[in-house]
């Protein structure tokens, strides 16, 4: 143990879905003893975050590297630090030996209604398990304020106290892991697919955002006298003008997978609302924009969905928040759009989507984009975006590879 906690544990890195040969040495998890965490239902097990190193020196993609790096450049340069909370958004399902007939089917017959949310008898139904979660987050300190039946049938989400980012990302990543192990041992399946319904909203990461002086920490986000920009500092106007510039190039950290695409670019919904943006844009208390604004001095990026890695959630956001500051970009900030993005009869809805810009249709999209992104690049490091790039695109390729039910249902008769 002592051996591990200083030298680091070794794996082969090839069998892990890194951007590593299998000819190479071992990559080894060098641990971080801040993050030791006893296993809730396992006490006897505890669980570390870990850097990664290979020959001797931090692996340059490796996620939890590449948050840190920016992180604390964005410390260094600018005397700000990033800090977030996340909106956990899932679906609890039949447990795979209980659903022979398809892996995605909802627990309950019960939980059908055409707009389930924040249904009281929906989230009773599954009492033990999420009571369970919550006891689980109150142990370990962080703080949980919130838990609801989500939108879409079989949906939850489960809040907590937002913290330093590279805190809410190691939170966040053993979140789904013990979300996973606490559904089985309910008789559940949790999955954080982003769209495994197609008439129904997808599960979204909404990332809260503010940023802190490194000396006082207070939030230097916030202008009571700018009332026209939602109450938000030039500091924070820098940052979320960058964001709106690089929300292409960062879909394709914040939306990973194939399936991801179909949660941001949907028709609709049984519902009635998606709760997801396709437009590049920001606006106050409005969950149809790309940014909201709640209350300043804070903004909520609603592009992510729970399939992001955290640690890239983390990074993606400081590289274009570092590059708003960079580049003093309050001035270019466009006015926010206050508009309903959902109602696409609407001449004032269609004039701000026209304004705005539409998100990538597709991961391909985003993928070119940040190829294309010179902020990520400068930011995060050729090595991470070429490294991502290599892995991503050999994942859009294995996708378009495959034949579909829908190809042959229009194609057979051609």
């Amino acid at each position: 143990l002592r051996s591990v906690a200083s030298a680091g544990a070794g794996f082969a890195g090839f069998a892990a879905h890194l951007d590593i040969s299998p000819v190479d040495g071992d990559l080894l998890a060098i641990p971080d003893a801040s993050t030791a965490t006893r296993l809730p239902w396992k006490p006897e097990v505890v669980w570390v975050a870990c850097d990664l190193e290979l020959f001797g020196v931090p692996l340059a993609h490796g996620p939890r590297n590449v948050a840190r790096g920016a992180l604390e450049r964005l410390k260094a340069v600018h005397g700000v630090s990033l800090k977030t909370g996340v909106e956990a958004e899932f679906f609890v399902l039949q447990a795979p030996e209980n659903a022979a007939s398809s892996p995605l089917i909802g627990d309950s017959v019960l939980d059908a209604q055409a707009k389930p949310c924040y249904d009281a008898h929906a989230l009773m139904r599954k009492y033990d398990f999420i009571s369970k979660m919550l006891e689980y987050m109150e142990a370990l300190g962080w703080k949980p304020y919130q838990a609801d039946h989500e939108d879409a049938n079989g949906q939850f989400e489960i809040n907590w106290e937002f913290d330093d980012a590279l805190v809410s990302a190691d939170r966040h990543a053993f979140f789904k892991y013990m979300a996973r192990s606490v559904a089985e041992a309910h008789g559940f399946r949790v999955t954080f697919m982003p769209k495994p319904f197609i008439d129904k909203a997808g599960s979204g990461c909404h990332a809260h955002i503010s940023l802190h002086d490194v000396s006082t920490g207070a939030n230097v986000c916030g202008d009571a006298s700018n009332s026209a920009m939602h109450g938000l500092s030039s500091v924070a106007l820098s940052a979320l003008s960058s964001i709106l510039e690089g929300a292409p190039a960062l879909a394709a950290l914040t939306n990973p997978t194939v399936n991801s695409y179909k949660r941001i670019n949907c028709a609709g919904t049984t519902s009635g609302a998606t709760w997801s943006p396709d437009a590049i844009a920001w606006a106050g208390n409005n969950r149809t924009a790309m940014v909201r604004v709640p209350d300043a001095p804070r903004m909520e990026l609603r592009l992510a969905d729970m399939a992001v890695n955290p640690y890239l959630l983390s990074a993606g956001i400081a590289a274009l928040v570092h590059d708003g500051l960079d580049r003093g970009l309050a001035a270019a900030c466009p006015p926010p759009s206050d508009v309903n993005f959902y109602d696409h009869g609407s001449e004032a809805s269609a004039a701000a989507r026209a304004r705005a810009g539409r998100l990538p249709r597709s991961l391909r999209d985003a993928l070119d984009a940040l190829d294309d992104s010179a902020a990520m690049r400068r930011n995060l490091g050729d090595a991470f975006v070429d490294s991502y790039l290599k892995l991503r695109r050999a994942h859009w390729d294995e996708y378009t590879a495959e034949l579909s039910a829908w190809e042959v249902q229009q194609y057979l008769d051609c």
